[in-house]
């Protein structure tokens, strides 16, 4: 099962620390928008997206259709097959994607220990 492009986004009370703090670890910005409360840095392979006052806890997130640098690939699965998947292995979501659509849409649910995970196509 492939879900895409990993990251893991925080949720940070300022931005603009997390961005100098982050830059000292070596991460450069890859995108984002500052005044929109949001930035996506990258080391190497490593993601890792911040975001002040969108919520409020650290979020594991996939992006089918992405590779680690957000370009898309050829290939991917589509969120709705996934979606079919996972049910079939038994997990349960907090939100659905609308089977019935196509193109970008998304998907959360939680691990046994409460963290969340979105599952957020672009395309």
């Amino acid at each position: 099962m492939d879900l895409g492009a990993f990251s893991v986004s925080l949720a940070v009370k300022d931005l603009e620390a997390s961005r100098a703090f982050y830059e000292k670890l070596g991460f450069d910005s890859m995108g984002g928008d500052l005044a929109q409360g949001y930035l996506i840095l990258k080391n190497g392979d490593h993601v890792i997206d911040l975001f002040q006052g969108m919520f409020e806890r650290n979020i594991l997130t996939f992006n089918p259709g992405w590779d680690q640098s957000g370009q898309e690939t050829n290939a991917f699965t589509d969120i709705r097959e996934l979606q079919q998947a996972l049910r079939a292995r038994g997990l349960t979501f907090v939100t659905e994607v609308d089977e019935d659509g196509e193109g970008p849409g998304s998907l959360t649910l939680t691990d046994p220990h409460g963290n969340p995970i979105l599952i957020d196509q672009h395309r």
